[in-house]
């Protein structure tokens, strides 16, 4: 137990010292993914046209030709395959289809398109590849696949292989308001899609989906999110700031995420992302140097949360969320993001405030110290987004 006497004092250093040997640890290991190429969903709109069923799928393309497991890798940086990957990205687009061509035996392997259980092997129609911009940044292509239907009218499904990341599939038939739209992960297969109508789809099943979207969102792709939220838990350990602070941010974002999803606000990422890292150094800064609430925290909180709201959005999208189904899914994954969030705080309190909350050093042996690291990396996410 600790307590007032000279043990404290003599403890008091060493704890201060692996604490912060700890955040330098983890604010390396953030800042090695600084260029991170961020991952994000393919998108297969399905429809049928006579005996044929074609797919055209948005996505990146260049960590399936390197041959990168997209189930375990959240960053392309992350992979043993990054070199290849970064070698493909500066391709020519002709370059990089010969490429694809060349593997699309051993890719379509990986591709899961079934009619009433009979497997189809779509046949690769076109590749349009965007044109070399910002090596740094991940490059749009998108594929048109084919294949022959059976006789027989059976429903068709489609997915591809876990290691090709998440996939998000749309019935491009039929009403855009009703039509089917499922987001894939871990190999699954779409809902069997009919020839004609649409998939009587349980909406329960829509909300779950976007529920997990949301979280993973956060936990574990969402860094810089995440910063920010343990920036207002290390602010004060007393349960009306923190509900005041995290209450104001949620209320925020959902603000900015549905109207950015509506197409009524839109800013560019440019603009946005920088922001939020400016963001994430403000109230780590503010922790070290402001010991008492006050409520233009919350207003100032409130704020930044509008910005993260923004960053939200772009998931949505990216799977292109349509009126139809826009209250279950905006809903679900902002459920998604509050499960998200609320397990970061959890985490914390586990790791740090259960055992050390009730000390007098906690503000000097770990809040201050773990904010300053925050800022840290807060302040090079700010300067490599807006200058580099």
């Amino acid at each position: 137990m600790f307590n007032r006497s000279n043990g404290v004092s003599r403890l008091r250093k060493p704890l201060q010292a692996l604490w912060l040997s700890a955040f330098a640890l983890f604010g390396l290991a953030i800042l090695s993914s600084a260029h991170a190429h961020e991952l994000k969903p393919a998108v297969a709109d399905v429809e049928f046209d006579g005996d044929l069923v074609t797919i055209k799928i948005d996505l990146v393309l260049e960590p399936i030709i390197a041959g990168m497991d997209l189930s375990t890798v959240f960053d392309t940086n992350e992979s043993p395959k990054a070199a290849l990957h970064d070698d493909l990205r500066a391709m020519a687009p002709d370059a990089l289809e010969v490429e694809l061509r060349k593997l699309w035996p051993d890719i379509v392997a990986g591709l899961n398109l079934t009619a009433g259980g009979t497997p189809l092997v779509p046949v690769l129609e076109s590749a349009v590849i965007a044109p070399i911009g910002d090596i740094e940044l991940a490059r749009d292509s998108t594929l048109r696949l084919s294949a022959v239907l059976p006789e027989t009218q059976e429903a068709v499904q489609f997915g591809w292989a876990a290691a090709y990341g998440a996939l998000v599939v749309r019935q491009a038939s039929g009403d855009p308001e009703t039509a089917y739209s499922g987001y894939l992960t871990g190999g699954q297969q779409s809902e069997p899609i009919p020839r004609v109508g649409i998939v009587d789809q349980n909406w329960f099943v829509v909300f779950t989906d976007y529920i997990r979207l949301g979280f993973e969102h956060i936990v574990p792709k969402g860094l810089d999110h995440i910063l920010f939220v343990l920036g207002l838990f290390f602010f004060s350990l007393q349960m009306r700031p923190l509900l005041w602070q995290v209450s104001a941010f949620t209320l925020a974002h959902t603000v900015t995420l549905a109207m950015a999803t509506l197409g009524v606000v839109t800013i560019p990422g440019s603009i946005v992302e920088p922001l939020i890292a400016a963001s994430i150094v403000y109230v780590a800064v503010e922790n070290v140097f402001v010991r008492r609430y006050h409520q233009w925290r919350t207003a100032v909180v409130f704020g930044f949360g509008l910005l993260h709201g923004l960053g939200f959005a772009s998931v949505l999208g990216n799977i292109g969320l349509d009126s139809g189904r826009f209250l279950t899914g905006l809903i679900g994954f902002n459920i998604g993001v509050e499960i998200g969030q609320l397990t970061v705080i959890a985490a914390a309190w586990l790791l740090v405030a259960y055992w050390a909350g009730d000390k007098k050093w906690y503000r000097s042996v770990i809040a201050t110290p773990a904010s300053l690291a925050i800022a840290f990396i807060g302040a090079y996410w700010f300067v490599e987004r807006a200058f580099l």
